[in-house]
Parts: C-alpha cells; structure tokens; sequence
C-alpha cells in the first residue's frame, strides 16, 4: 500500500472517531485550548505522519464538535505524544488529549485502565512537557492513560492512548458517561 492510500485510511478512521467524540463527548472533557485525537501513519517519524483536527474539537452549543477536518501535521503536541509512546510500542498509534479533573481519577479506576501520571513542576528545563513526560510515563510499555494535574498557567490533561482512534475514541466516551454520572452528556 502507498503512503496516499495510508493517508486516506488513517483520515477515514480518525473521521469516524471524531464523529463518535462530536456525537457523544461531554463539554466537561475539552480543555480551554480545545481536546484533540490523532492517529499516525504506521512508522511515523514526524509531526506530518500525524492526523489531527484542524483548530481541534470544542465547546459548541451545550455540546462539543470539530472545529475542521482531519489533517496531517496540523496539532503539534497530539503528534509529539503519538511518535513519544510509538518509540516504546509502535502499534500505539493514537491518541486524545483532553481536559483532567480530580473526578476522572476513580474513573479510571472503574474502567480498569492502566494509569500513570506526572507532576509538570518536575520537568527538566529546555524539554517539552509532551517529550518529557509521555516518555517517563512509557519506560515499561504503554499505560492506557497518562495525565498530569497542571501547574502555574497550565491546565492539566489526560492523554488516552490506543491503537486506532475509534477505541480511543470510546474510552474517552465512556469516561464522560462516567463523568457525568452516567446520564451521557450535560
């Protein structure tokens, strides 16, 4: 298979797990600067191997819902967190960052999902948050969920690892039913 076919097939799919997000994602979920999921091209190496949504996925409505179509090399940080966890385990090859709260932590706990996190205020100085911190999350293989309470000036976010987005796209589903008490979306 080209790399264009690739390219169409990771588009489609990112497609359809954004549209399970925009269908079903509580706005509880989506951090100031927007949520976004990305899914990477088998053997990605760089920031244009990774599709995203374009501006990423916002509060709209009461709801939430893409504020573009998917793209390669349009969302930096997703991408950074993808090509992090595929130097541990190349089939991880999507993610979504979305906005952490104390609540989701017992969620976490109730969708059994291996968890790890980070504290910011210990990152080195001169590295990304995303490098440095994905990356001590994945020293023995890939947790399900890494995510950090945010420092001075960040808010924190919860990054949801997995092969291909529409499953990514479900835990992140099912964590806002979770969130929401189970009533769906608020």
């Amino acid at each position: 298979m080209g790399r264009k076919e690739e390219e169409t097939g990771v588009r489609a799919r990112l497609g359809l797990a954004v549209k399970v997000l925009a269908d079903g994602m509580g706005p509880d979920l989506v951090p100031a600067a927007g949520a976004n999921i990305g899914y990477a091209l088998p053997g990605a190496r760089s920031p244009g191997d990774v599709a995203a949504v374009e501006g990423g996925i916002l509060i709209s409505g009461g709801g939430v819902r893409a504020s573009g179509g998917t793209a390669f090399g349009v969302d930096v940080g997703v991408a950074r967190v993808i090509l992090t966890t595929m130097r541990t385990d190349p089939a991880i090859r999507s993610a979504a960052v979305i906005r952490f709260s104390p609540a989701l932590v017992p969620v976490f706990g109730h969708l059994l999902l291996d968890v790890c996190s980070f504290d910011r205020a210990r990152e080195p100085p001169g590295v990304s948050t995303m490098d440095w911190g994905v990356a001590s999350c994945c020293r023995e293989g890939v947790p399900d969920a890494i995510f950090d309470r945010g420092t001075t000036g960040k808010e924190g976010l919860v990054r949801i690892l997995g092969e291909e987005p529409v499953t990514v796209a479900q835990i992140v589903l099912a964590m806002s039913t979770r969130l929401a008490g189970g009533r769906g979306n608020r």
